[in-house]
This record gives C-alpha cells, structure tokens and sequence, in this order.
C-alpha cells in the first residue's frame, strides 16, 4: 500500500471514529469517550484507533470539531442562503429546532452536553468548546444587528439578544431530552414575540 494510500485510509478511520465519538459524547459526555470502547463499538483495534489520535485529549478534540462541521452542515449552512435579519435568523432557529428535535446526535444538542461539563475546566477542549459556544453567539448577534440596521427589529443590544436566544435553545434542547410536549413551538412562540 502506498503512503498516500495509508493516509487516506488513515483520513477515513479517523473520521468514522469521530463521529461515532460525537454520537457517544452527545450522551455520555466527552469524559466518556475511551479510545478502548470507540474501538470495541467499531470492531478495530485499540492500537489502531490509539495511533491516530495519541491521547484521549487529542480524540476529544477531534470529536469537538467532528461536532462544530457536524453543527455547520445541519444548522448553519444551509441558513446562510436567506437575507440576513430576521429571515435569517428564523432560519437559523429553525434548522436549531430540527437538529435537537430529531437529533443529529442520539443525546441532543452535542454543545449543551459538554459545555457544563467543561465550562470550569481550563485547557484545549474548554477553549475548543468556547470557540464554538462564542462563534454561535456571535452568528446570532450579527443577524440581530442586520436586523436593527434594516429596521426589522428595534434591539439596543444585540448580543444580549443573541444570549437570550441561546439560553432559550439551550433550555429547549434540555426539555426535548426530558420528553417536555411542544417544546419546539414554545420555542417558536418565544422568538416570534423577540423578532416580531
């Protein structure tokens, strides 16, 4: 086999086993994740999957951004289509509700699972998360501006606007875990009354 050849299988297994991992961490948390049982669950070897990642620490790492193209593909992406302001930010919303709804990832929103679990934990996966966390929020503030400026919204404040949405996501991603009836359009019902 020749060394590109190595390296694109090498590019596949890596992938297959992130995702997997996402899907794990989504119920048990990043913790969770052991490079001995994401190789039980996938049939391959413990040495194999430990000589692509190295350390458990590398395999969280690799799983949070598995989850952030993951979270972009599904939510992100396909809102970026849509005017900016409020249509957008419907969008966005939207595609949110979806992706916790009818879960992407077994145990929900995959950032409202490790964010706690994380968020008092200095080092590379807090800083990881809290890229992601902060670049959510700022999308959402950027709408909320494009919004104000065409005068769809009247918002002094549009990053706070941006952390009452997340709060308001991140509380219906726990509801939806905790089988809540309607939750998606409580959600909806919330927003219409912030967007108009």
């Amino acid at each position: 086999m020749t060394p590109d050849q190595r390296l694109v299988r090498g590019a596949r297994s890596r992938k297959a086993i992130t995702r997997h991992a996402v899907d794990v961490a989504s119920v048990t948390g990043l913790n969770g994740l052991s490079l001995g049982k994401l190789a039980d669950d996938l049939g391959l070897s413990k040495s194999g999957v430990a000589a692509l990642f190295r350390t458990k620490e590398q395999l969280q790492l690799a799983t949070v951004e598995t989850a952030r193209e993951a979270f972009l593909d599904a939510v992100v992406r396909p809102a970026s289509d849509a005017p900016p302001g409020v249509t957008r930010l419907r969008v966005l919303i939207e595609r949110w509700i979806s992706y916790a709804e009818q879960p992407l990832f077994p145990g929900g929103c995959f950032w409202a699972a490790n964010l706690p679990e994380f968020d008092s934990r200095p080092g590379p996966i807090r800083d990881a998360l809290r890229r992601q966390h902060q670049a959510w929020l700022a999308l959402l503030a950027d709408e909320v501006r494009h919004a104000t400026d065409a005068g769809e919204i009247t918002d002094p404040d549009p990053d706070l606007a941006a952390f009452r949405i997340g709060a308001v996501l991140t509380a219906a991603n726990i509801a939806m875990r905790l089988d809540e009836p309607d939750v998606a359009n409580k959600v909806r019902r919330l927003l219409e009354d912030f967007l108009g």
